[in-house]
């Protein structure tokens, strides 16, 4: 809805990469609430309100989701793979945020139906710098259904 926040799913297990995301988002001049889930299993209890998430409150339907590859318990691609077949969850943008540059990981994301696909840098400066450049484009500039 116009006027509220926007809420980002992280779906991240890498500690580190979870609080750059959420230090960078968090100053973010779009208003946004973050939530940060550390497993692909988790990510979908999220979106299907189970296991702890059944509080549509707490677990509000996400406007974004940004979502790492190499997951413990569900891969984020076989996540991205349920959320693309679900009409429920078709679309929500997802993100790809992964540290894998490999061919064959961009081209099945894409063919998954991926919105995008973001590499993340080693270093944390540049880390920093993508999610400003992702907080102006998809959070600010990109347009999205009422």
């Amino acid at each position: 809805m116009k006027g509220e926040p926007i809420v980002i799913l992280l779906v991240e297990d890498d500690p580190a990469h979870a609080e750059i995301v959420q230090r960078n988002l968090g100053g973010s001049r779009v208003a946004n609430r973050l939530i940060h889930v550390a497993d692909g299993q988790a990510a979908l209890d999220y979106l299907n309100r189970e296991n702890g998430f059944s509080d549509p409150a707490a677990a509000p339907r996400p406007g974004i989701i940004l979502l790492d590859l190499r997951l413990p318990k569900v891969d984020g691609m076989e996540v991205l793979k349920q959320l693309k077949a679900d009409p429920k969850f078709s679309s929500i943008p997802v993100v790809i945020l992964s540290t894998s540059q490999a061919e064959q990981d961009i081209v099945k994301a894409y063919a998954l139906h991926a919105n995008s696909y973001l590499v993340k840098p080693v270093d944390f400066a540049n880390f920093t710098e993508l999610m400003e450049t992702f907080d102006f484009y998809w959070l600010a500039w990109n347009q999205r259904p009422g």
